[in-house]
């Protein structure tokens, strides 16, 4: 599902125009990311969590040619799911 297709469901499921659904999916969307950059961490019960970690500057290769390659420092978002996402997957 991208997220023109999840516009249509949430219009649908909650009986509001497809602009209204878009400005809330929005608003959640950067919800997330502001809370990601404040306090590097969000949780939503009964979906999952996101969160924030710093990964530090290391030296990989390049699989073609295996030249080393620097890869620096930089923060990453992390998913884990809640056990009644995982449930409803499987």
């Amino acid at each position: 599902m991208n997220k023109a297709q999840l516009v249509d469901f949430v219009a649908a499921e909650s009986g509001i125009t497809k602009k209204d659904a878009r400005v809330v999916i929005g608003a959640v969307m950067d919800g997330i990311t502001q809370g990601l950059t404040d306090d590097g961490k969000v949780t939503l019960v009964g979906f999952g969590s996101f969160r924030s970690e710093f990964r530090n500057a290391r030296t990989a290769r390049n699989p073609q040619t295996g030249e080393p390659v620097d890869v620096p420092a930089k923060n990453v978002v992390k998913f884990r799911p809640s056990a009644a996402l995982k449930a409803a997957v499987n």
